[in-house]
């Protein structure tokens, strides 16, 4: 038996393309979403198509609700009434625009019992989870300071407006804050934003083209981040990502978009890392969790744990009072 999947929206990366040939998961209908977007081979199979969330959620076949909502300030009441309507649900990040509607979907997770998770499986890519076991494995010591970035580069369809997409920290920035606790291990404790409109080609845009981020870590370290739409195109990968850990033995780092790794610990350069090993698909681990035959697949983070980083970053962004 395959678990049935509708997916809403395709204001994000929803995941048509993971269920072409799913061995637990098969997609079955679909809502306010753009039929030209589904693979060729799903196009000529017998998926239903509804005009809105709502008709979708009375299709009694539909176990699991992809989101991408076409607004992302409407997303956490969309994943309330998929989960009250008996489905589970796997959202695009950010899951929730506030710390009340975050707490509202945690809540109505447990009330119903059904399964909710974000897309946040940063941690799984490689070269991230390679990195993740190295730092787990204490080789570097106790983590002290994290440095971390993501980059894109700008296009017109970025929304002007962030209740679209979340904007550039709650959407771009999220990934960063989800290397320092997902990847380097540790909580943020505390977080505190700087945004700018520099840089809009567009007039009177609302789009923020850069971000810093000032942190402090519940062991007592420190983080900063950076994020931006500033990624020139020849740069030849659509992301630019770092990420640095320092430890009180050594640090591990990947720079260029994952291109280049290095670990050196104190007495020893270590040199690249062997980033061989074979990412794990986030929507694999959850489809894992829902049947329950494979304890290996079982989620890594509690819901709390796995909203974090999204809820550091709402934060930051509310003291910054301009959602």
């Amino acid at each position: 038996m395959k678990f049935r999947i509708g997916i809403y929206g395709n204001n994000g990366h929803q995941i048509q393309g993971l269920l072409e040939n799913h061995q637990k998961a098969e997609l079955i209908a679909t809502a306010a979403f753009d039929i030209n977007l589904l693979p060729e081979n799903l196009k000529k199979k017998d998926i239903r198509n509804y005009k809105t969330l709502e008709e979708m959620l009375r299709d009694p076949k539909i176990d699991i609700v992809s989101l991408c909502s076409p607004m992302r300030a409407e997303q956490a009441g969309d994943a309330i009434k998929c989960m009250k309507g008996g489905k589970h649900v796997y959202a695009e990040k950010p899951c929730a625009l506030t710390e009340y509607d975050l707490d509202r979907v945690i809540k109505t997770s447990y009330e119903t019992g059904k399964i909710f998770h974000e897309m946040a499986g940063t941690a799984f890519d490689q070269p991230y989870q390679t990195i993740r076991r190295v730092v787990n494995s204490n080789v570097i010591g106790t983590v002290i300071q994290v440095l971390a970035q993501k980059s894109y580069p700008y296009f017109d369809g970025r929304p002007q407006d962030e209740k679209i997409d979340g904007g550039l920290l709650c959407q771009a920035g999220v990934h960063a804050a989800r290397f320092i606790e997902h990847v380097a291990g540790v909580r943020i404790k505390d977080i505190y934003a700087i945004e700018t409109n520099l840089g809009n080609p567009k007039q009177n845009g609302g789009l923020k083209m850069a971000v810093s981020c000032m942190i402090s870590l519940e062991n007592g370290g420190v983080a900063c981040f950076i994020a931006n739409y500033l990624n020139p195109r020849a740069f030849g990968s659509w992301g630019n990502e770092t990420l640095r850990i320092f430890g009180n033995k050594g640090f591990i780092e990947t720079v260029d978009g994952g291109a280049r790794t290095r670990l050196v610990l104190n007495e020893k350069d270590m040199g690249t890392l062997d980033i061989s090993g074979t990412p794990v698909d986030y929507f694999d681990i959850f489809i894992g969790e829902l049947d329950g035959t494979d304890q290996t697949d079982q989620m890594p983070f509690s819901i709390e744990d796995e909203l974090h980083p999204t809820r550091m970053v709402i934060k930051a962004k509310e003291r910054c009072g301009n959602l």
